[in-house]
């Protein structure tokens, strides 16, 4: 991949000093949070501080009642190209490794969030970047994107939640393909397994994932709580169970229409 065509994908680094932030950006645009991965000298590589940043800038998110959808994205030439294994990888030992880097769950406080999610991704999105992604509710890549997750091929598995997200986003033939041999898929690839939502050029992601992020944080609140409730949970569920659900939160949503009629 030319630098050139990297180049198209996302800005430059960001800098956000003021908010104390140095592996990632945080900003609110209207209504939407945007959180942007800041290392690009090494491709956006996860590291402990960056783990801490995201912490923070994701409980940010979730406390504020005004951010209504969420932009994950990288800087530079790569959404994120994995774990830092010059810390991580130098711990005294894997499970000492994941400790530290589940010391704050990053993971299960972006997979809770209230508020849709859309994951910006270019370059490559290789281990904990693919595992950021897939717990987002939408992911779009540019073309010649690179995915995959390389940690059999290390010695360890996938688990910031990439062997329970990925076979929830594609076949599980596929999802085991993948995980298993470590290889290594393109956007096109991607798309046809449905890992990602849509494939866009370059240089139109950033202006695609800010039109997507609009269009979610102007839809009711509630109504996307709902929907969001309704497949994720409901995926979970026997058929039945799932309707009924679904039922429920219907019921829900036009009880309160009923309500906001009569106060009208």
């Amino acid at each position: 991949m030319s630098s050139e065509h990297s180049a198209a994908q996302q800005p430059a680094a960001s800098h956000a000093a003021s908010a104390g932030f140095e592996s990632i950006s945080y900003e609110k645009r209207d209504a939407v949070a945007w959180v942007t991965l800041n290392r690009p000298a090494v491709l956006n590589a996860y590291s402990v501080r960056m783990r801490d940043e995201l912490y923070e800038a994701l409980a940010a998110v979730r406390d504020d009642p005004d951010v209504r959808a969420l932009v994950l994205r990288g800087a530079g030439r790569a959404f994120c190209a994995g774990a830092d294994l010059s810390e991580f990888g130098t711990a005294p030992s894997p499970t000492i490794g994941r400790r530290i880097r589940f010391a704050r769950d990053v993971w299960a406080l972006l997979g809770e969030l209230a508020v849709p999610s859309v994951a910006a991704l270019h370059g490559f999105a290789f281990g904990s970047g693919l595992e950021l992604a897939l717990l987002c509710d939408l992911r779009l890549a540019a073309e010649g994107t690179l995915l995959g997750l390389p940690e059999a091929g290390l010695g360890l598995i996938p688990a910031a939640g990439g062997t329970q997200t990925l076979p929830r986003a594609t076949r599980l033939g596929a999802a085991l393909d993948l995980v298993l041999t470590g290889r290594r898929v393109d956007a096109a690839e991607a798309l046809r397994l449905g890992i990602v939502s849509r494939v866009v050029p370059p240089e139109q992601l950033a202006a695609e994932a800010e039109a997507l992020a609009a269009w979610l944080a102007a839809l009711d609140p509630a109504a996307v709580r709902a929907a969001r409730r309704a497949v994720r949970d409901g995926a979970e569920l026997p058929l039945a169970e799932g309707l009924r659900l679904e039922a429920r939160l219907a019921a829900g949503l036009r009880g309160r229409a009923h309500e906001q009629e009569c106060d009208a």
